[in-house]
């Protein structure tokens, strides 16, 4: 069956309060999303992500390596999670997506997972 990746998007830099009531509210939604997936049987996997700021770029040019602090792309929207789902088409990956876009209260980019 064919993967998607479901990717959740934040404007620019994010924090997270986890005592605040709206985060509460939030990760309540999503994790009632969570089991929905899995009683569905089409979860694979999915994880929150700390803020772009706390990433580390690697990058490979002539046999050396090299790192930078923070995101790759620059960018005003940034990911702060994602699903991999396993749906027979499209059109059912895009109807999860509604309902995790609905749950996190944010804008929610699908794509297929290459073959192979």
């Amino acid at each position: 069956m064919p993967q998607y990746l479901m990717s959740v998007w934040h404007d620019d830099d994010y924090t997270v309060d986890f005592s605040g009531e709206d985060t509460q509210r939030l990760l309540s939604q999503v994790s009632t999303f969570n089991e929905k997936l899995e009683s569905a049987g089409v979860w694979v996997f999915g994880a929150g992500l700390h803020p772009a700021s706390s990433a580390t770029v690697v990058r490979s040019q002539d046999g050396q390596v090299s790192m930078t602090d923070g995101p790759y792309a620059e960018s005003k929207e940034q990911m702060g999670g994602f699903w991999v789902v396993e749906a027979p088409d499209l059109d059912a990956a895009l109807d999860w997506a509604s309902q995790a876009a609905i749950a996190c209260e944010g804008p929610v980019e699908v794509r297929p997972m290459q073959d192979g």
